[in-house]
């Protein structure tokens, strides 16, 4: 019998594609008692390669109670296919660091969802290259460093805040300095980006001014990982709202800002639910 109050897992995983990958992993949950919850999968015929997403509740006297004894149910099976996997409790929360630079509207609205239970996150911090932004961070309860003067400087500061404070994901909500090649690296599949979506068109400085100029009928916004190919990584998120001839160009930066702040939480909360998986350079999303 499952109860609401016994532990549960999400098991997330990709490899290549065959047969009897689905059954011999309903076949460990079957046989340890594992009740699924919910269960998603895709094959990706052009790549041959299958991802999939399980979450389960342990049978009260069947799977063991801790994730690492667990993992060891789901050895044989993985080895056996090749998976590339991950085995989490369901109430483990991804620990995140927050860069921002003077803009606060994804900010705000991150550190708002958070403070409501809206966003499954830990946040461990917010780091910044300037000072902006530290009364409305320390208000909600969250540490606030100023990075220092100097690119190399800024990055050195941003990973060692990363790695000191354990961090899953670094989230870039407006943080307005392109990452050198070296620490895009470093977190590969781990740092995540947020932008308007008139890129390429529109690189640069005032945007929306020359957007408005050319008389766009579309706002939007694009959440991804980062890579070393600016605002080209992995798109998790993408959402757009129509405008006309009547928006003037602070109507076009209220209604991007409004569309940042939604796409760039969901993103998060995906990544944090163990929705996202990376595809090359896609991502497939469990929804």
């Amino acid at each position: 019998m499952v109860e609401a109050g016994d532990p549960s897992w999400v098991l997330t995983f990709t490899c290549a594609d065959g047969p009897g990958i689905v059954a011999a992993v309903s076949g460990v949950l079957a046989d340890n008692g594992g009740f699924i919850l919910d269960s998603q999968q895709y094959a990706d015929l052009e790549t041959g390669r299958f991802f999939m997403r399980v979450a389960f509740k342990a049978a009260a006297g069947h799977f063991p109670a801790d994730t690492a004894a667990l993992r060891q149910a789901f050895e044989a099976v993985a080895e056996r296919f090749g998976f590339d996997w991950q085995l989490a409790g369901a109430e483990e929360r991804p620990r995140v660091l927050i860069a921002v630079s003077k803009g606060s509207h994804c900010l705000n609205d991150l550190l708002h969802r958070w403070r409501t239970g809206g966003l499954p996150v830990d946040i461990m911090g917010v780091v910044s290259n300037h000072p902006d932004l530290r009364r409305l961070t320390e208000w909600h309860g969250v540490p606030f460093h100023e990075l220092p003067d100097g690119k190399a400087g800024q990055e050195a500061a941003i990973l060692d805040h990363f790695e000191r404070t354990r961090s899953n994901y670094l989230i870039l909500a407006r943080y307005m300095q392109i990452l050198s090649p070296a620490l895009s690296g470093r977190l590969a599949g781990r740092c995540i980006n947020i932008h308007h979506s008139f890129l390429p068109g529109f690189k640069g400085a005032r945007p929306y001014h020359r957007a408005h100029e050319r008389g766009v009928k579309l706002i939007g916004a694009t959440a991804h990982f980062v890579t070393d190919d600016l605002d080209e990584g992995p798109i998790i998120e993408q959402a757009v709202e129509r405008v006309d001839h009547r928006a003037s160009v602070d109507d076009l930066i209220r209604i991007g800002r409004d569309i940042e702040a939604q796409v760039l939480a969901r993103a998060v909360r995906w990544v944090a639910d163990r929705r996202v998986l990376l595809n090359g350079n896609r991502t497939v999303v469990f929804r």
